[in-house]
């Protein structure tokens, strides 16, 4: 029986051994786990926010130690009391609290009028982009059909990721995708826990494959170019485009293609999934003043420290709205992974549009969910950054939009306080007609 019972114990402990090794080897899986499914708590969010990397796999967008910084020069001015969104006057810094804002920059020409950081938040946070790094990864597009790499926008993903063949890419095309217009089934809610936007974020928390996430998705909802419908895993796919073309990791051609071209002060942060892929659709953390300097890259025609950086024929085209009508009416027209005002602004002294500038090219943006946007005016020559941990993001709001619409029209307002109207904006504004992309 002594015999016995040691035995038994000899296996109890191995069994115990043998659950804290697999413990101690999947610990990190389990603490992202756990990070991720409360990265949106109300009294968490703020911090999140501001530190993804204790949350997520990262890799580090190193600035060039031998590039110059873009600096800013520093002309401080006041605050509008007041903003209009939908037609009504609103107080500004009421609509600042209720969206949750973390940080507010405000540019002219180089100059920043008002800078300003909340919620215990600092200058140099690197703050999550979300959907923001969408318009990072359209750049890197446009540069890549710069180098021949990609030879056209109409070509099939399928030509250069032959591992999507049999999902539901296979008969779309970088521009579909680009449109947001693939025409995949995906659930895209993101207070949905089982949604598939939520599913894959978990993938990316337990350190699971992205690649292998898309190519899972094989269901249609519609025939791809037909119809926008926003799809955040589209642009994981363009990051599987851009790799297979260059024979780069998306780290690498932000690394030295953008990111040490612009100017930026501090290094920026990538989240990946397990395989070292880069978490492309939503994972770039900078700071607010670096996320301004690629603003103005895009303000300023694909110029940045007195170089070309990407071409200016991509910065007009894929700012311009030309994507197809979205399948459930949204109001702001969107173009290649850069959104469009539902209102653009008008400039009246205008040679070119006088008092009829409804689809006005020259004004855009990058948005993210929870309140992240980097809004561009080239007519004003201005880029307002402003971040946010809205959690109430598609809540109901005050004026029945959007918070998404309501923002812009924020922008819009510091716009015409700041802008100088007097001056005739025909010569910033891009030229009317079509430009042919190879």
């Amino acid at each position: 029986m002594g015999a016995m019972m040691k035995w038994v114990m000899r296996i109890f402990a191995a069994l115990i051994l043998g659950g804290i090794i697999l413990i101690a080897l999947n610990w990190s899986q389990l603490q992202r786990l756990r990070s991720s499914l409360s990265l949106f708590d109300a009294d968490k969010i703020v911090h999140n926010f501001s530190h993804m990397d204790e949350s997520f796999l990262t890799r580090t967008i190193a600035t060039s130690a031998s590039a110059k910084v873009h600096i800013w020069d520093e002309q401080p001015q006041p605050l509008p009391q007041t903003i209009m969104i939908e037609g009504q006057s609103r107080d500004l810094q009421s609509f600042l609290d209720e969206t949750r804002t973390t940080s507010l920059l405000v540019i002219k020409g180089n100059d920043i009028l008002h800078e300003g950081y909340y919620l215990g938040t600092q200058a140099d946070d690197k703050r999550v982009s979300w959907s923001v790094s969408k318009s990072f990864v359209s750049a890197l597009i446009g540069l890549a059909l710069e180098r021949d790499e990609i030879k056209s926008l109409d070509d099939k993903v399928t030509d250069y990721v032959p591992k999507l063949a049999d999902s539901a890419y296979a008969d779309a095309s970088i521009l579909n995708v680009l449109h947001m217009a693939s025409g995949v089934r995906f659930d895209e809610d993101y207070l949905d826990f089982n949604s598939d936007i939520n599913r894959m974020g978990r993938v990316v928390a337990l350190g699971g494959s992205m690649d292998d996430f898309a190519a899972s998705l094989t269901q249609q909802a519609r025939p791809p170019g037909t119809g926008k419908y926003y799809v955040s895993v589209d642009t994981h796919v363009l990051g599987m485009v851009l790799r297979a073309a260059s024979g780069m990791s998306v780290h690498e051609l932000l690394e030295t293609r953008l990111w040490s071209k612009i100017g930026p002060a501090n290094d920026a942060i990538f989240l990946t999934d397990g395989k070292g892929v880069a978490f492309v659709l939503g994972g770039l953390n900078v700071t607010s003043r670096d996320y301004a300097r690629f603003g103005a890259l895009f303000r300023d025609g694909g110029r940045s420290m007195g170089a070309q950086i990407i071409p200016q024929k991509w910065v007009a085209e894929s700012t311009r709205k030309s994507a197809p009508p979205d399948v459930e009416g949204i109001a702001q027209d969107y173009a290649m992974h850069w959104w469009i005002p539902r209102n653009p602004m008008r400039y009246p002294n205008s040679k070119i549009a006088g008092e009829s500038t409804a689809e006005r090219e020259g004004e855009f943006f990058a948005n993210g969910i929870y309140g992240q946007m980097v809004y561009v005016n080239r007519a004003a020559n201005m880029v307002i950054v402003k971040t946010s941990g809205n959690i109430d993001f598609e809540g109901q709001t005050r004026s029945g939009l959007t918070y998404k619409s309501e923002t812009v029209d924020m922008m819009q307002s510091l716009v015409r306080h700041y802008a100088d109207f007097s001056q005739d904006f025909s010569e910033a504004l891009p030229e009317e007609s079509p430009l042919d992309l190879p």
